[in-house]
């Protein structure tokens, strides 16, 4: 079955041609115009496979639809703007946002982007299931099978990539992973810009599983070398 992707795009004619482009590489596309739009879809008609979303908006903005899309759903979103000011890659990238495509773009790199993303989403259910105690303490339990993370018997809600990012670590825990390691792992050599996006959900990861994200001690940073997991810490 191909691949659903909803494009949220205000300018018709760019929307339209993303949207030819993308159905000639076999994908199913819905289109919005707007993020009220996109929103209404996801509610009423149900979750993409991959959501496509620009910044530049009219009404709600970019940021602010990821956001209320990553209030419930998981869905993988790739942001494609011609906004690449590091501010704004970041600023989507800490909205929820799994990857960011500058435009003008070719539709080849953003095919691979999406192909990655559907990787990372087939991958998690194709593993034998085995749960990984992270701090017993204070309960925390990664199970990358069954996609979950729950801390004191409470799901934590990640997205696709933090989850990945997680999983990475802990199958490799007490080593140092370099930024440039793990683009190669989670982004399956799909990402071509800063090598700082690793840093920017490393940070949002340790808001949602650390005692205190100030003081991180289980996702430790190794100054010049990258990032450690020490389970049980």
């Amino acid at each position: 079955m191909s691949a659903q992707l909803m494009i949220v795009e205000d300018d018709t004619r760019v929307r339209e041609s993303l949207r030819l482009a993308m159905e000639d590489e076999g994908y199913v596309v819905a289109e919005a115009e707007s993020a009220e739009h996109a929103l209404e879809h996801v509610h009423n008609v149900g979750v993409p496979d991959v959501l496509i979303v620009d910044l530049m908006l009219g009404g709600m903005d970019g940021f602010t639809c990821i956001r209320e899309v990553r209030r419930e759903h998981d869905v993988p979103i790739i942001v494609v703007s011609a906004r690449d000011d590091t501010h704004d890659v970041v600023a989507a990238l800490e909205a929820g946002a799994d990857d960011f495509v500058t435009k003008p773009f070719e539709v080849k790199e953003l095919t691979a982007r999406i192909r990655a993303v559907g990787r990372r989403t087939r991958n998690n259910t194709e593993r034998e299931v085995v749960e990984l105690v992270l701090d017993a303490d204070r309960q925390l339990i990664l199970c990358p099978e069954r996609g979950s993370v729950r801390l004191a018997g409470e799901d934590v809600h990640l997205t696709l990539t933090e989850f990945r990012l997680l999983c990475e670590l802990a199958q490799n825990d007490g080593l140092v992973l370099s930024r440039q390691v793990l683009l190669d792992k989670i982004w399956d050599r799909g990402f071509f810009g800063d090598d700082r996006i690793v840093d920017v959900h490393i940070r949002r990861l340790r808001t949602k599983i650390e005692r205190d994200p100030a003081e991180p001690r289980l996702i430790v940073t190794v100054r010049g070398l990258g990032y450690r997991l020490d389970a049980g810490s």
